[in-house]
C-alpha cells in the first residue's frame, strides 16, 4: 500500500478573494434589480452550514432523508448500472451520502479514484485523509473550486461516475441549469455516467411545510444570510427587520424564498457604495428551489445532449436519483 501522502492530490482553484469571490458584482447586480435578489450560494459562511445541517434533521424537511434512504437501498444497482473506477462528486461537502457509492464499487471491486470538488480546501483535505486510510490503494484527488464557474477544470478521467446531490440541481433557473448539464455532458466520455439528485413535484402542504419548518430554524437560515452582507460587504441589514417567507409555485414548480421587509428601511453596503431602499413589505428573493417530474427531467437531459438511463426513488416517491449517458 503506498504511503497516504503518495495517494492524495489537492488542487486549489480558487481565484483572489477566495471563498466570496464575486460577491461584490453578484450583489451589487442583484440589489440593483427592480426585484432583488441575493444568490443563494452566500448563505454558507460557518453559521449558515450549521444552520442548514439542523434544517436536514427537521422533521418536515424530508429531501436529504429520503435521498439517503435511496442509496442506502440502490447503491449496489448504481454501481452496476454505471461501472465507475472513478468517482467525481460535486459539491463533496463531507462526503457522508457518498460513502454508500465508494463501498459499493469498493465490494464490485472497482474503486480506483475519488474525486471531490468542493469550495472548502479544509473539509476537502480532512476527508481525503479519512477515505484514504479506510480504501487500500485508494487515489483521492480534489479539486477546490466553484464549481459553476470552474467546471472544466475538473479531471476528466474515463469510467467516471459524475454525482451531483442534494437537490442543489433545483436551485438553477432554466437557462443555467440547461448551460450546466450541456457543460457536464461535454466532460463525459461515452461510457461515463451521471448521477443527479432531485427533489419531485407533490402536495403543496408536504413541500411548504419543509421550508417553514415549526422551530424557525429555516427562517434563521434565510436571514442569515444578511448577517454575511454585513460582515463580508460592511453592510447594516438589520436581519430581524425581515420575515422568511417560502411557498409552493405552482406554475414554475418551485418553492419561491424570499425576505420581507417589516418596515419601510434603507440598509447602506459601503463596499459597493450604495444605499438600498425597502419598501414596508417589500420582497427580495434568496433562492428558489424547483421540483421535478421524471417528464420535466427527461427534457432537461435531452436539451443538454443527455438521456435518463436509469431512475430510482424512495418508497413515498418523494425524491428521486436519475442516471444518464452522454448522447453520441
Amino acid at each position: 500500500m503506498a504511503a497516504a501522502a503518495d495517494q492524495i492530490e489537492i488542487e486549489v482553484h480558487l481565484p483572489e478573494g477566495g471563498t466570496w469571490a464575486g460577491m461584490v458584482e453578484d450583489v451589487r447586480e442583484g440589489l440593483s434589480c427592480p426585484f432583488k435578489e441575493i444568490p443563494p450560494k452566500y448563505f454558507y459562511d460557518e453559521r449558515g452550514s450549521a444552520l442548514f445541517e439542523a434544517i436536514t434533521e427537521l422533521p418536515e424537511y424530508y429531501p436529504t432523508r429520503a435521498e439517503r434512504a435511496i442509496l442506502d437501498a440502490e447503491a449496489v444497482e448504481i454501481v452496476a448500472a454505471a461501472r465507475p473506477t472513478t468517482l467525481i462528486e460535486l459539491g463533496s461537502g463531507a462526503a457522508a451520502k457518498t460513502r454508500c457509492l465508494l463501498e459499493a464499487m469498493s465490494a464490485a471491486g472497482t474503486l480506483e479514484t475519488y474525486v471531490p470538488v468542493d469550495i472548502s480546501e479544509e473539509i476537502t483535505r480532512r476527508v481525503a485523509d479519512e477515505l484514504v486510510g479506510e480504501y487500500d490503494d485508494l487515489r483521492v484527488h480534489g479539486v477546490i473550486c466553484d464549481y459553476e464557474t470552474h467546471l472544466e477544470r475538473v479531471p476528466r478521467e474515463e469510467g467516471a461516475l459524475i454525482a451531483f446531490l442534494g437537490g442543489t440541481i433545483g436551485n438553477f433557473r432554466p437557462g443555467p441549469r440547461r448551460s450546466f448539464l450541456a457543460r457536464i455532458a461535454t466532460l463525459m466520455y461515452p461510457g461515463d455516467r451521471f448521477l443527479l439528485g432531485t427533489d419531485l413535484v407533490k402536495g403543496q402542504g408536504v413541500l411548504e411545510a419543509a421550508y417553514n419548518d415549526s422551530a424557525g430554524i429555516t427562517a434563521e437560515f434565510n436571514r442569515n444570510v444578511l448577517s454575511v452582507l454585513n460582515r463580508e460587504l460592511e453592510a447594516d441589514f438589520e436581519p430581524e427587520q425581515f420575515e422568511h417567507v417560502a411557498f409552493w409555485d405552482a406554475d414554475n414548480e418551485w418553492i419561491d424564498i424570499r425576505l420581507r421587509s417589516l418596515t419601510e428601511q434603507f440598509s447602506d453596503v459601503t463596499a459597493l457604495d450604495m444605499r438600498v431602499h425597502f419598501s414596508r413589505n417589500e420582497e427580495m428573493r434568496t433562492e428558489v428551489s424547483t421540483k421535478f417530474t421524471r417528464e420535466r427531467l427527461e427534457s432537461s437531459y435531452a436539451d443538454a445532449g443527455l438521456e435518463l438511463t436509469d431512475w430510482w426513488t424512495d418508497p413515498e416517491e418523494l425524491y428521486a436519483l436519475s442516471l444518464a449517458r452522454p448522447v453520441a
